[in-house]
């Protein structure tokens, strides 16, 4: 990280142009906000170093609510400038509103300018954190387990069944449902699909090697029953140990539901 004026932090690495040009919009937006610009973060590849170079800059500039002012969002080939108030940052859209899909936009960012005081890093890590009773409504509530335990019993019964094209598009369709689990049991949530295999990469899920979880992956899309089921057996290991830190266990209760059906995932 580098300093520079108006107490702007910009990350090593970045070009001189791209480093122009966030130090002009953080002089702009100071000027034309003053004490109601509360921060800057930089999302998007080139917060996160895997940009193109047809890659733009993905700012947020958390301001007051009094400081909105009317603002929207402003979009150039170099620059997307997002005006969002802290107040916003800090309520947490539950599973399934629109605000949901945002969250992960504040995962593993840079922030470039704070000015709250901490409340700002606070804000983005929440954010971007699934809590242990998020994670039932949206496992159990939501149906994510169920509906990824639905979705891979029908592709093996197909395999079973030799229906392969039936196999290939349950396989697939089961695939979103899948990753909405495993994050949701790591306490994450679930990158966009360009960033997954950056963020294996770089922050590996527990219980999950990097390589061998996008092996699954793409053997899962292509309907490989034997890539569904050491899916399934690692899954099920994760629930349970995710019931072991709870009262009343909430998971396991779904895997029993299905009674005799689940033998299908252990031949």
């Amino acid at each position: 990280m580098t300093h520079s004026p108006h107490g702007l932090t910009i990350p090593s690495g970045l070009s001189p142009q791209r480093r122009r040009l966030l130090t002009e919009l953080a002089a702009r937006n100071d000027a034309d906000h003053g004490e109601d610009l509360l921060g800057l973060v930089l999302s998007g590849s080139v917060g996160r170093g895997v940009a193109t170079e047809r890659s733009d800059l993905d700012v947020y500039v958390v301001l007051t609510d009094g400081g909105m002012g009317g603002r929207r969002t402003t979009r150039s080939p170099d620059v997307d400038e997002i005006p969002v108030p802290l107040s916003q940052l800090e309520e947490v859209p539950p599973f399934g509103s629109g605000g949901w899909w945002f969250r992960w936009s504040f995962a593993w960012v840079p922030i470039l300018l704070d000015r709250t005081e901490g409340r700002l890093p606070v804000a983005l890590h929440r954010a971007a954190t699934v809590t242990p009773d998020e994670a039932e409504a949206i496992l159990v509530e939501h149906d994510r387990l169920d509906g990824w335990l639905n979705y891979a019993y029908r592709a093996l019964k197909s395999d079973r069944d030799g229906r392969g094209l039936e196999r290939r598009l349950d396989a697939a369709e089961s695939v979103p449902w899948l990753l909405d689990v495993i994050f949701t049991l790591a306490g994450r949530v679930r990158p966009y699909h360009k960033y997954l295999p950056w963020e294996l990469g770089e922050h590996p899920l527990p219980g999950w090697e990097a390589g061998e979880l996008l092996s699954l992956l793409e053997a899962t899309l292509d309907g490989d029953p034997a890539a569904i089921r050491t899916t399934f057996a690692r899954v099920e290991s994760l629930c349970a140990t995710f019931d072991d830190e709870r009262s009343v266990p909430v998971l396991t209760p779904v895997f029993e539901g299905w009674g005799d059906e689940l033998q299908i995932f252990r031949k």
